[in-house]
């Protein structure tokens, strides 16, 4: 492994506390995540689907973002 694989996996543990500790102070505010204009919710007696088309294309965008911008500063 060479040290550019330390630091990416240094980053992505710092990402990963981050969005643990933003999860655990601010889960009452983040009811809207899965619920957005655009997710597939089906509801019926016995059967449930739910398909969130539109948060997986946010977070997507959202991380695509991230990782433009990790590699800009330590690239």
């Amino acid at each position: 492994m060479s040290s550019e694989t330390g630091k990416y996996i240094i980053v992505a543990g710092l990402v990963l506390v981050g969005i643990g500790l933003a999860v655990y102070f601010l889960h009452d505010r983040l009811h809207w995540i899965g619920r957005l204009p655009g997710d597939i919710r089906i509801e019926r007696d016995n059967f449930r689907f739910y398909f969130p088309i539109t948060t997986l294309i946010l977070f997507s965008v959202v991380l695509n973002v991230l990782i433009v911008l990790i590699r800009k500063i330590f690239g």
